[in-house]
């Protein structure tokens, strides 16, 4: 059966949103003499259940006044995003698959204004689209966002991001560097290299 749609996730994937949040946190840590470790952070990407300023009160001992350290956070992260551009190869993909007479999708399950990844919401693409999860291939840069996909019945191609790299993406179907390192086409080819129409994993 052939791939129909291409399902992106964001946070990270299009964009490193998750470099600049690490690091305003990791700032906000450093203020009150605490190191927010990098790989405690990495644990947490893609998931939901862990709040840094608990943890950091916890550390403390002490409840700290949030809405002003918040608001200089916010600002923070929006200046270091505001750095940030579109991932290397998104956009070639994105010409490449409606090239191809894909359809096109972000899978989030964070709010519409601030597009992290679950089964639902990737299932929810696919009804959209009308497409089974052995039609569409998600691209994602989180180990619970290639599980979602998965989940969903989906093939998956794992492009782990800066924070994310040396992480056990084993569960996707092809790991990248960078979409920048390999075409839509050729990634398609891979994962069918006769040419035949793609089959989901057994």
């Amino acid at each position: 059966m052939a791939i129909r749609a291409l399902v992106f996730d964001f946070d990270g994937l299009i964009l490193d949103t998750e470099g600049p949040i690490y690091r305003c946190w990791a700032e906000v840590y450093e203020h009150h003499g605490q190191t927010l470790e990098l790989g405690l952070w990495q644990t947490t990407i893609g998931t939901e259940g862990f709040d840094p300023a608990l943890e950091l009160e916890r550390r403390v001992g002490r409840s700290i006044a949030w809405d002003e350290v918040h608001e200089r956070r916010r600002r923070r992260r929006d200046e270091l995003q505001a750095l940030e551009s579109v991932r290397p190869g998104v956009a070639e993909w994105v010409t490449e698959a409606l090239s191809l007479g894909l359809n096109l999708g972000i899978a989030s399950s964070s709010e519409r204004g601030w597009a992290k990844p679950s089964p639902a919401s990737y299932r929810s693409v696919l009804e959209h689209f009308g497409v089974s999860g052995e039609e569409a291939l998600a691209v994602e840069d989180s180990v619970p966002g290639v599980r979602a996909a998965k989940a969903a019945g989906m093939w998956c191609v794992a492009v782990p991001s800066p924070l994310t790299r040396g992480l056990d993406f084993s569960d996707a179907d092809v790991v990248v560097g960078s979409l920048a390192d390999m075409g839509l086409g050729a990634l398609l080819a891979r994962l069918s290299p006769e040419g035949a129409a793609l089959r989901p994993p057994s």
